[in-house]
């Protein structure tokens, strides 16, 4: 099979981003008590809601109702969001330029929201090494959505089976590869190296 594309996830793939790179900074010496707020406060659920393009002010302000205590710690999800973006993957972002050079087309379809992403594009130059990308405040729906997908093959314009997929997250793999995409789950850069050379877009050979 020929592969002329491939589509990449953003966090957990290129970017780390994870939301204890800022709230270790406000529970010093008290982990136990972070991921207590991040598990029953700022829950995974809720933030998969952001991505889906909920407004941030929006849920905040509703979640400050339902955790008082708790208010200036919730506002500083949004107001120091950029505080929870950690390294770009540079092994991941040279693997991406390889592709490029190789004449692969390179897309990204990431669960994110559309405000914070915006802020995103002009920390991140990496992100210039897609042709497009497509986040999912954007649309309104979230991976693993088929609609999402659907979406993302027609705005590319890729063909599903010459196209192959990236993502650190089983059921985002699992839905793309329902898609028609051939998928790869993501573990790191070296292990990907491998993936894509078996399939025979990358010169190098393991």
């Amino acid at each position: 099979m020929t592969y002329d594309a491939g589509i990449f996830d953003l966090g957990g793939v290129l970017i780390d981003w994870n939301p204890r790179y800022l709230y270790r900074k406000l529970f010093p010496g008290n982990p136990v008590g972070m991921e207590r707020f991040l598990a029953e406060v700022c829950t995974p659920a809720w933030n998969l809601e952001l991505d889906r393009g909920r407004p941030f002010q929006e849920a905040i302000d509703e979640l400050k109702v339902e955790h008082p205590d708790q208010a200036p710690l919730i506002q500083a999800y949004w107001d120091r969001w950029s505080e929870m973006l950690g390294p770009v993957d540079q092994d991941v972002a040279a693997l991406l330029r390889e592709l490029r050079e190789g004449g692969l087309q390179l897309f990204s379809l990431s669960n994110w929201s559309a405000q914070t992403f915006r802020a995103t594009r002009g920390r991140v130059p990496e992100l210039d090494l897609f042709d497009d990308i497509l986040v999912s405040g954007e649309a309104g729906r979230v991976k693993p959505d088929p609609a999402l997908f659907a979406l993302a093959i027609r705005r590319f314009g890729v063909a599903p089976g010459s196209t192959f997929f990236v993502d650190d997250v089983a059921v985002n793999v699992e839905g793309a590869r329902q898609a028609g995409l051939t998928a790869i789950q993501f573990s790191g850069a070296q292990d990907l190296r491998r993936d894509l050379a078996r399939l025979g877009v990358l010169r190098s050979r393991f």
